[in-house]
């Protein structure tokens, strides 16, 4: 199935949890590709596409800038870039919870109890619109990378961060006080692309 125009650009996740899964789905439509070591761009065998393998969180900003024509990424992270790229399909995998969560020990309650205390996340827009929906006063630490540590080094409070199991919160003696949002991996689109490339790829995902 070939297609006489520029390719179409697929961007994934260059690692972490949802890697594996999504080179599953899109050779579950029928592509095929090889992955050369520290590949950016793949292209597909059979098929005017190519992978982009990016940084999940600026896999909106690609397909923003026009620089990639679909992606997929979890729908949490589209709420945090407070993205409105339409999701043409809901993928199943990567299912989690952006959390609350605070020490077993902790005077902490309630989200209520939350006021004045200090709350590390790398979800700050995700986490500023809970608190002002709920009308917490606190304060957001902000923190890229393993937030699970920031109470035990004093940094903060509370956390909110992103859990799949739970397991994680429990190894470093946290425990879920609220739960934000339930988020999957998502199929989205670029909201510039062409007809034609949007006809060539919907050709796959009927197959």
């Amino acid at each position: 199935m070939k297609q006489k125009n520029n390719k179409i650009r697929i961007a994934i996740q260059n690692n972490g949890r949802l890697r594996e899964s999504s080179l599953e789905f899109l050779r579950s439509l029928g592509l095929k590709f090889e992955f050369a070591e520290r590949s950016l761009i793949t292209p597909c065998l059979n098929a005017d596409i190519d992978i982009l393998s990016v940084r999940n969180g600026d896999i909106p900003k690609y397909l923003k800038n026009n620089s990639a024509d679909y992606g997929i990424v979890g729908e949490n992270v589209l709420i945090e870039n407070r993205s409105k790229l339409k999701i043409m399909k809901r993928l199943g995998f990567g299912l989690c919870s952006l959390v609350i969560a605070v020490p077993k020990k902790s005077k902490v309650k309630s989200p209520f109890d939350l006021r004045d205390e200090r709350i590390a996340t790398s979800y700050k827009n995700t986490l500023k619109t809970y608190l002002k929906k709920n009308r917490i006063n606190a304060s957001i630490v902000n923190i890229q990378g393993s937030v699970e540590i920031c109470p035990a080094l004093n940094l903060s409070d509370a956390i909110c961060d992103i859990t799949q199991s739970g397991s994680t919160l429990k190894e470093n003696g946290l425990k879920v006080l609220e739960k934000i949002l339930d988020s999957e991996a998502v199929l989205v689109k670029n909201p510039y692309i062409s007809q034609q490339k949007k006809e060539y790829f919907e050709k796959f995902m009927k197959n």
